[in-house]
């Protein structure tokens, strides 16, 4: 009896763990949500940057899966070249409610044509809180999905 339960406890944490690993894959926004920021300084003045929570710190390398809506920068599409939020562009961090973490630059590794419907890129994951010039979440090698 004992010897089943045991089975039963190792399968449940088996599948429980690779639902886990699952759902991070397929919600990379959720664990890039929770991060908080620092205030710093530099040559012009302060500056906040992001201290990242564990669980984006794990993603960090690794490719994964970011569905969202495309956003135009710089008056022109570049199609290698892109921003991507996970709010539509009514909501999203240029333009309007949401914060900076809802939004990260995609190097893809052959160009898209824009659309303004939901897409999804998969590509390996950069943590940035040294360069300011850049977004926080960087996807390089990237390719679309859908």
């Amino acid at each position: 009896m004992k010897k089943g339960i045991l089975i039963a406890v190792f399968f449940g944490l088996l599948v429980g763990g690779f639902n886990s690993a699952l759902a991070q894959d397929t919600n990379v926004w959720k664990n890039l949500a929770d991060v908080t920021y620092k205030i710093s300084e530099d040559n012009f003045g302060e500056l906040y940057v992001p201290v990242f929570s564990d669980n984006a710190k794990k993603l960090e390398g690794k490719v994964v899966e970011a569905d969202g809506y495309i956003i135009p920068f710089e008056g022109m599409f570049k199609p290698e070249h892109i921003i991507l939020s996970s709010l539509p562009l009514a909501e999203c961090f240029f333009c309007g409610s949401g914060g900076p973490e809802t939004v990260m630059e995609v190097m893809l590794s052959s160009p898209i044509k824009y659309t303004s419907k939901r897409v999804k890129v998969k590509g390996k994951l950069t943590l940035n809180s040294a360069d300011p010039e850049k977004l926080m979440y960087i996807l390089t090698d990237a390719t679309l999905v859908e």
